[in-house]
């Protein structure tokens, strides 16, 4: 068993329990998050710009559908991350083929991550309903963060083994 290998689960299972623990704080805590997705799809701490308050979604249901949407986004991605650790914890000493086969739900899942804060908070809440111009419900920075981590994970773990 390598230290490199070692080092790609534990990254791996270090965002399986992140997810986990974002999902369970949205789901127990439903209203604190539910506040920012309510904010941000409304774009009422905007700069209120004629030129886009047309994508503003007022509408409750449609905050509550969106923010369901992105709980169930995080439960799936902790799941096949976690399905990820267990697959690559069982092949962490086997040939280079064994390791490479068992990468592909931790991949999907560190991939669901990325997509779950590059596009939907930095492309559609950043800018399409331009999270970036509120004080007091911007999440850009978070997710800039949360997606260097995953990026950093996924970078690692992506390169087949040889041998």
């Amino acid at each position: 068993m390598s230290a490199l290998r070692l080092s790609r689960i534990a990254l791996t299972a270090s965002l399986a329990a992140f997810f986990s623990l974002i999902a369970f704080g949205n789901i127990t805590d439903y209203g604190t998050n539910f506040a920012f997705v309510q904010h941000v799809l409304s774009m009422d701490t905007t700069f209120r710009s004629p030129g886009v308050m047309w994508r503003a979604v007022t509408a409750p249901w449609a905050h509550h559908a969106a923010y369901a949407a992105i709980i169930a986004w995080q439960v799936g991605t902790a799941v096949f991350l976690w399905v990820g650790v267990g697959r690559l914890w069982g092949a962490r000493g086997g040939p280079g083929a064994a390791w490479n086969a068992a990468r592909g739900p931790a991949i999907l899942g560190l991939t669901m991550g990325a997509v779950l804060y590059g596009f939907g908070f930095l492309v559609v809440a950043g800018e399409w309903f331009s999270m970036w111009q509120s004080r007091e419900w911007n999440g850009q920075a978070n997710a800039a963060m949360f997606l260097t981590f995953i990026g950093i994970a996924l970078l690692h773990l992506s390169p087949a083994e040889t041998g």
